[in-house]
């Protein structure tokens, strides 16, 4: 029978991020079977605050090497854990790639993620982002998440409600030093309603010669040309998809801001408050495909950094502060990071 994990030391971390720069942890920890999580983390090393769990690494930046363990899931399982009908609940490991298990609920006839099909990353990193894109977010499909509890080394089991849900936000990026995700069970649709409003979409399904109502699959082929039009495949120019989150203002501002700029794009949030375009500010503020040595803003989407090829996390992170200084001073308005980096604080 194999070891439910795996230990390495000094391990490279460059192909564990899809930034790609370079990093080195002094302990990797794979584990293959969260099962073994209670007798890991009797280690001095686990226990210690500076240890990082690890999914894709689609949504952080090295701007330093961690300074302490590193901890991978590697499990793989999903399994079918109720169905009445119309609804299904479906269970993934924390490991599972995210984009795989979209596609897996698909082949299956369950709808519900299909907005969310080609986001980077795994199902355990997705409920501590709350992952979003076009006008769906994680949390509303999650019916409960699974987790190692280190306070009590335990696992429990937390409910939609329990998880704290907001934009990019969830219960889990504010106690990262407590929760590990396990699992996450999502609850699903048999009977397909689509979700179409925002941009793009159906403009995307028309060229596809999809004029009646879509199916599932065709909206996530639809998403996958998209973001794929948009934003640079990790794989051959190193990047975090969009690294600025839409900043929230008051309506006054938001208004205030639109009348001097007509195609200011505004969404509606929370009761007297708007969300503005980052994209917009940024690229509004000449940065859209900037390039200072191998750190680089995506010639076709503002609010993707990439790199070039050598470019450090420290370099990458000072492209990212000016930028953002760049928009506080034009248009007056705060814009931070959607990936948690890791070695240095975004404040400058």
């Amino acid at each position: 029978m194999p070891a439910p994990y795996r230990l390495t030391e000094h391990a490279r971390l460059d192909a564990r991020n899809t930034f790609g720069v370079r990093a080195t942890a002094p302990m990797l920890v794979e584990v293959s079977d969260a099962t073994a999580l209670p007798e890991l983390f009797g280690y001095a090393m686990l226990r210690d605050p500076g240890l990082l769990i690890l999914g894709g690494g689609s949504n952080l930046l090295f701007a330093a090497n961690p300074t302490g363990a590193v901890l991978s899931l590697q499990t793989q399982q999903i399994t079918l854990q109720e169905d009445n009908g119309a609804q299904v609940r479906v269970r993934a490991d924390a490991g599972v790639v995210w984009h795989d298990f979209v596609l897996w609920t698909l082949g299956h006839g369950f709808s519900g993620l299909e907005n969310l099909a080609l986001i980077p990353g795994t199902v355990g990193a997705a409920p501590i982002q709350n992952i979003g894109a076009y006008g769906v977010e994680v949390g509303e499909r999650v019916h409960q998440v699974e987790a190692f509890d280190r306070q009590p080394g335990t696992l429990v089991r937390l409910d939609r409600q329990a998880c704290a849900f907001g934009y990019r936000d969830s219960l889990f990026k504010h106690a990262d030093d407590r929760y590990l995700v396990t699992a996450v069970e999502f609850t699903l649709d048999r009977h397909f309603q689509p979700r179409l409003g925002y941009a793009g979409i159906g403009e995307q399904l028309a060229a596809m010669g999809v004029t009646d109502a879509p199916r599932a699959a065709q909206v996530a082929e639809a998403v996958i040309h998209i973001r794929r039009h948009k934003l640079p495949d990790p794989a051959q120019l190193g990047n975090a998809g969009s690294f600025f989150k839409n900043p929230i203002v008051p309506v006054a501002l938001a208004d205030a801001l639109k009348a001097d700029h007509p195609s200011l794009p505004l969404f509606p949030a929370t009761s007297g408050m708007a969300k503005l375009s980052a994209a917009w500010l940024i690229e509004q503020s000449g940065w859209k495909g900037h390039r200072d040595g191998d750190a680089g803003v995506a010639p076709g989407h503002a609010l993707v950094l990439v790199n070039h090829g050598q470019a450090s996390g420290a370099q990458l992170l000072e492209l990212a502060r000016c930028i953002a200084n760049s928009v506080q001073a034009r248009f007056g308005v705060a814009i931070e990071p959607e990936p948690r980096i890791i070695g240095a604080a975004w404040a400058p």
